[in-house]
């Protein structure tokens, strides 16, 4: 690429499962094509040691394996990987203008938002030391792994509900732990999680360290009525206390919900016509690599027709 080939026919910002499909599918069907991924592309499974159930692999998969082959595959169908973040972004009007982190400005016909959406971290030090390591943002992807095993869940609402219940597929017993003397989960999950034998609801305790050396071996909670320390003897800890999606540079520019999700049409398509979303940046319920790579799919397929119309 030359330092005037700035324009794109369509650009996608993020680098997730959601982000290198757009890619692929835009490049793929003839279009000039970029992809804006940052320092290190691949998004949140670039933390994942393991995955199982993204289909085509027979056995587990490792995260960074997996991105570095989706980035591979972007590359050889023509499509050009920028290893910088897009900052800001003008989609008042077609075409739509993005300046990146190195100050360069970019313009493209259609814009695809992958930018994903973090799972919420307690911010704990020894949390951070954990992630990968029997520390979780994500029961779906790794509860298999903790098979005939004691783990805990840490949070309250739905999510928290949902995972816990999840697990007990595959724990032997699952701690449900909440800060609060209530679960602010539906009355529903709440009746299914007394119901489930499996799981014991732990009130009123906070984390305070999470233990181990190489993985984790434990989780030291404290009782925030007393003061008492309770300590949980597990591998495995499932933080489920939301998700933040990365949509800072897009408010005011595309309609977003109350939780910061970029609102989409059947057809991927924001509140502007020409920029699409894909991937956790807009689902709110599945979190799920093949789902974000379907939803890119659908993103670069509907971008492609949106630049034909535009040329008719």
């Amino acid at each position: 690429m030359t330092e005037q080939n700035t324009h794109f026919d369509i650009i996608t910002i993020g680098s997730g499962p959601a982000g290198f499909t757009a890619a692929i599918y835009a490049a793929r069907g003839g279009a000039s094509a970029a992809l804006f991924g940052g320092v290190a592309p691949g998004g949140q499974l670039l933390q994942t040691m393991e995955i199982e159930n993204y289909p085509g692999f027979a056995g587990p998969v490792v995260g960074a394996d997996l991105m570095q082959s989706m980035l591979n595959q972007a590359s050889r169908m023509g499509a050009i990987i920028f290893r910088e973040n897009i900052t800001a972004v003008d989609l008042s009007r077609g075409p739509f203008a993005l300046i990146a982190g190195s100050g360069k400005s970019y313009t493209a016909g259609s814009v695809i938002i992958a930018t994903g959406a973090q799972a919420r971290w307690l911010g704990l030090p020894s949390e951070q030391k954990y992630i990968g390591k029997g520390v979780s943002g994500c029961a779906t992807c790794d509860g298999f792994f903790f098979r005939g095993r004691e783990v805990c869940v840490i949070g309250g609402g739905d999510s928290a509900a949902e995972d816990a219940l999840f697990l007990t597929k595959f724990a032997s017993k699952v701690y449900l732990v909440h800060r609060r003397d209530a679960l602010r989960a539906t009355f529903r999950l709440q009746e299914k999680l007394r119901a489930a034998p499996k799981i014991e609801i732990v009130y009123d305790h906070v984390p305070e360290e999470f233990t181990g050396e190489a993985r984790l071996t434990g989780v030291n909670f404290r009782n925030v009525r007393t003061g008492a320390v309770r300590r949980l003897e597990t591998t495995g800890a499932f933080i489920a206390i939301g998700h933040t999606p990365a949509t800072k540079i897009f408010d005011g520019k595309v309609n977003l919900d109350g939780s910061g999700y970029i609102v989409t049409d059947a057809r991927m398509g924001t509140s502007v016509p020409g920029v699409f979303a894909a991937g956790d940046v807009m689902d709110t319920r599945y979190k799920q690599a093949v789902v974000a790579a379907g939803s890119g799919c659908r993103a670069a397929m509907e971008a492609l027709l949106y630049l034909e119309e535009v040329k008719k």
